[in-house]
């Protein structure tokens, strides 16, 4: 039986969502054997170097790039970079269900970042909706409880970083190539940890470590191509709830490879936030199709 266009998209969408968090696991595999900076530079070059042939193929490097859009870049690239090292750093250091938990908040984020800066009309069901899921993330930090660490901070910083970051993307022109911006997200990404890993003592990388950065770097390719191919072949409103089945693989792989369990209140917070997160999307959607009616 053939699929239809969004029953496609949500299969790319949640197979990107898959594959970014398998990459989580192989480089939280990574800690405390490779240092940070090591492995975002390391990965950053195969990274780099993959995402340059296919734009390459592509063709997308000759089009050229308006100034305007340059300075979008550039700050996407710098939000990026900087997301890169608050969330590397977090998942080094806490279970990767709680991590990837905080960051189901990027789309509520993100909807009340584009409020207040980019002037996008928000009623009062979706603010409402956001500021419960902004509750549900203080469950998932627990701030007031002896398991609070200062890398929940991390986690929340590596939201506010990708708010930006994804800010910066919802400005850039039409015309502007999405392989081009990812090639130039990734040259900063690995500039900031060759430059960054400059003070410390790199390590020679054996088999094992080898193959676990170059495995991520596979799957950190294979899921930008399928979350763009999703965001073309579905509608968005179909496609996006499927993000959160990230959350869901977090769970099964931190469980299964590390043996971390989310206690109660990272469960009660992490339904909380993909709730609130998927009746913000069914409000867009309805109030898209008022719109148009």
């Amino acid at each position: 039986m053939a699929l239809s266009d969004n029953m496609r998209g949500a299969v790319l969408m949640a197979a990107a969502m898959t594959a970014f968090t398998t990459n989580d696991v192989l480089i939280k595999l990574l800690a405390g054997q490779v240092p940070l900076f090591q492995v975002i530079f390391v990965r950053g070059v195969l990274t780099s170097l993959m995402v340059a042939l296919i734009a390459w193929r592509m063709g997308v490097l000759r089009v050229p790039i308006a100034r305007r859009d340059r300075g979008l870049i550039a700050l996407r690239s710098a939000a990026e970079a900087a997301a890169a090292y608050f969330f590397l750093t977090a998942l080094f250091n806490m279970p990767i269900a709680n991590i990837t938990a905080i960051l189901q908040a990027l789309p509520l984020a993100v909807t009340l970042a584009s409020a207040l800066f980019l002037g996008e009309a928000v009623g009062w069901r979706r603010m409402a909706a956001i500021l419960v899921g902004f509750m549900g993330v203080l469950l998932i930090v627990q701030p007031a409880t002896d398991d609070f660490t200062i890398y929940s901070l991390y986690g929340l910083a590596t939201v506010v970083c990708a708010t930006i970051r994804d800010l910066a993307a919802r400005r850039l022109s039409p015309e502007v190539p999405s392989m081009t911006v990812t090639l130039f997200t990734a040259l900063a990404v690995t500039a900031f940890g060759g430059i960054a890993g400059l003070g410390i003592d790199w390590v020679p990388l054996g088999l094992r470590e080898a193959g676990l950065i170059g495995a991520a770097s596979v799957l950190i390719i294979g899921a930008y191509l399928a979350i763009i191919m999703a965001m073309r072949v579905g509608e968005v409103s179909v496609v996006a709830p499927f993000r959160y089945s990230g959350l869901l693989v977090a769970i099964v792989l931190g469980l299964a490879v590390f043996g971390d369990w989310p206690d109660l209140l990272t469960w009660i917070g992490s339904l909380i936030v993909v709730g609130s997160g998927l009746f913000t999307l069914w409000r867009e959607r309805r109030v898209a199709a008022r719109a148009e009616g």
